[in-house]
């Protein structure tokens, strides 16, 4: 009898989870209705720093590929693991393509594939896409890493912190309180301000920025939260 493990190692399996999932994620964004969007002019803004670096939370980010337009060329970091790859082919079904690697906390970057795909990334801002990444790193949810500023230090790209949430939605009780959107509801995409490394950052400029991202991104979390649940505020976004 052939493992669990195994099973879901099988490409069949995988583009099948892949597949599925995007649709259902397309099913999700076809019957939400969303709220105007926060800033109402944040199209604009990203078009004239564009390409830019998006930043989101680990297990909010489901349904950041809406976030792009027809005229947009966004590529996503998406992990090694076998989870990855499943994500890998939703997100090509939905017009995005991927990068595959992560970030770390701690000295194991190099194992996950990070130099590799960070410079990945740096060519492919250079090449006019948008990168779309989680500032948090695995398994620590909702403290910003080093990776994505020294992105944008390295790339001379602005960071925007993006947000998305709807009224309808599963939380799961895992590390990062990944939630499930659920058609049929209210939604709200919220975005913070942009975010700029200088290239001759130091430590303490960097560390800054890093704060930055991530008292950006709870706002940007925390307002749409706030505007799906009614005004509702929220103290700390979920997680």
């Amino acid at each position: 009898m052939m493992s669990s493990k195994r099973l879901f190692s099988a490409p069949w399996v995988q583009t099948a989870i892949g597949v599925t999932a995007a649709e259902y994620l397309r099913l999700v964004r076809n019957t939400t209705r969303f709220a105007p969007d926060e800033p109402a002019d944040i199209y604009d803004s990203i078009a004239r720093d564009s390409p830019v670096i998006l930043a989101m939370w680990h297990g909010q980010h489901f349904l950041a590929p809406f976030l792009r337009r027809p005229e947009h060329r966004v590529k996503v970091l998406v992990s090694r693991h076998r989870d990855g790859e499943m994500n890998a082919i939703a997100a090509a079904r939905l017009g995005v393509g991927a990068i595959r690697g992560s970030g770390d906390h701690g000295g194991k970057f190099t194992r996950k594939g990070g130099v590799g795909a960070f410079m990945e990334m740096v060519d492919a801002l250079a090449e006019g896409f948008i990168i779309a990444t989680t500032a948090d790193v695995p398994r620590i949810a909702r403290v910003a890493g080093r990776g994505i500023v020294k992105l944008a230090q390295r790339s001379g790209r602005p960071i925007y912190p993006v947000a998305i949430a709807t009224h309808r939605r599963h939380e799961l009780r895992n590390w990062d309180r990944t939630t499930i959107n659920l058609p049929f509801g209210r939604g709200a995409r919220v975005a913070g301000p942009p975010i700029r490394v200088a290239a001759d950052a130091d430590d303490a400029a960097l560390e800054a920025a890093r704060l930055e991202v991530e008292t950006s991104l709870n706002a940007a979390t925390r307002r749409a939260y706030e505007i799906v649940d009614g005004g509702i505020p929220r103290v700390t976004p979920p997680g």
